[in-house]
C-alpha cells in the first residue's frame, strides 16, 4: 500500500465523510438509520459554530477511513475529553495499519489539548474491540449508555414549566 496520510478534513470533503458514514452504516447493518447530508457536515463541521472535527486516512488520493471526534468535559477530571464518535476503515485497507494511524493521531490531539481521557462506543459484536485492546483501551464495565431520541426529547422539554 502506497503511503497512508492522516489529515484533517475540510470542507470540500464532505461528500467523502457522508460517503465514508454510509460504508460505516454498512458494516455495523445500519444502514436504513443514516440521514446525514453534506448539508449536515457543513453545517455542523465547518460552520459558525463546528460541533466535531474529523480526521482522513488517505493513500494515492483516495479515502481509505475516516475518524470523527468533538470534545465532552471530565467534571471529576476537570479537563475535557475526546470522544470518537466514528471511527472506520475501509475494508480493502484493514491490517495495513490505517486505524493504529488513526488512533494515533487522535491520542497526539488529545494529548495536545491537554485531555484527561480518549473515549469511544464500540458494538458489542465488533472484532474492532481486540483492535482498542491491543491499543491500551479498557472496557468500562462499571457505567452503562443510556440515550433518549427525538421524541422522548420533546416529552420531557414539555415538562418544563
Amino acid at each position: 500500500m502506497a503511503d497512508v496520510t492522516i489529515r484533517f478534513a475540510t470542507a470540500a470533503d464532505a461528500a467523502t465523510i457522508v460517503r465514508l458514514i454510509r460504508a460505516l452504516a454498512g458494516f455495523e447493518n445500519l444502514i436504513e438509520h443514516v440521514r446525514i447530508s453534506e448539508t449536515d457536515i457543513l453545517r455542523d463541521g465547518f460552520g459558525e459554530r463546528p460541533r466535531f472535527e474529523c480526521l482522513l486516512a488517505e493513500a494515492e488520493g483516495a479515502a481509505l477511513g475516516f475518524a470523527l471526534f468533538y470534545h465532552t468535559y471530565s467534571t471529576f477530571a476537570g479537563r475535557p475529553e475526546l470522544w470518537v464518535e466514528d471511527i472506520f476503515v475501509a475494508e480493502a485497507a484493514r491490517g495495513r495499519g490505517v486505524g493504529r494511524r488513526l488512533m494515533a493521531r487522535l491520542a497526539a490531539i488529545a494529548l495536545e489539548r491537554d485531555c484527561a481521557h480518549l473515549a469511544l462506543s464500540v458494538l458489542h459484536w465488533n472484532p474492532a474491540q481486540d483492535f482498542y485492546r491491543r491499543l491500551g483501551l479498557e472496557h468500562v464495565q462499571d457505567w452503562l449508555s443510556y440515550r433518549v431520541g427525538r421524541d422522548g426529547i420533546a416529552r420531557m422539554a414539555a415538562e418544563q414549566a
